[in-house]
């Protein structure tokens, strides 16, 4: 038993002086594939919901931006066919509410998600295949008019609209191609 105590002594001494002098250690592990779903963005500053929303800078278009870029990442993963690589690009986001400063300062950072306030997310979008050729390419508007009538999955998510549009548009454009 003291052998083994002792290796791993000896393996985290081992460590921690490599790290006291800097020594990075490579592990053995393979490099991991490059991502098959890669998810940018334009100017978020010229979207529709930053124009439509002046002074409003309580949640940055990054922060969420970065967060629908995240599920779309992850359920699009699910949806491409094997071997085939997804590029898209926002091209305009206008989320689903407004706000409304008129109903004073208190209200000034409290978005108001009424029926006729509905998501919309304008995207660009490619699938290559395993060779780089050009699967599908398109330019895409995701709308929902009736965004309040359909239930969603979390109540307390505040992109929970946009992430369906998302979802929406996945299960239309990859119909069919659902890796098995």
């Amino acid at each position: 038993m003291k052998s083994r105590f002792a290796n791993v002594r000896s393996a985290i001494a081992m460590s921690a002086l490599a790290l006291s002098l800097g020594v990075v250690v490579a592990s053995a592990a393979p490099t991991p594939p490059p991502e098959r779903i890669d998810v940018t963005w334009s100017d978020p500053a010229k979207f529709s919901d930053s124009r439509e929303n002046p002074g409003i800078d309580r949640y940055r278009p990054e922060e969420w931006l970065t967060e629908l870029a995240r599920h779309l990442r992850f359920r699009a993963d699910r949806a491409l066919p094997a071997g085939e690589r997804l590029n898209v690009t926002f091209t305009d986001v206008d989320r689903a509410g407004t706000f409304e400063p008129w109903r004073g300062p208190r209200w000034d950072d409290v978005r108001i998600i009424k029926d006729f306030y509905p998501p919309r997310i304008d995207l660009h979008f490619s699938v290559t295949d395993a060779d780089g050729g050009i699967v599908a390419e398109g330019d895409r508007t995701l709308r929902d008019p009736g965004f309040l009538n359909r239930s969603v999955g979390s109540s307390s998510d505040p992109l929970r609209y946009e992430k369906r549009l998302l979802d929406d548009w996945l299960r239309h454009e990859f119909r069919g191609t659902r890796k098995r």
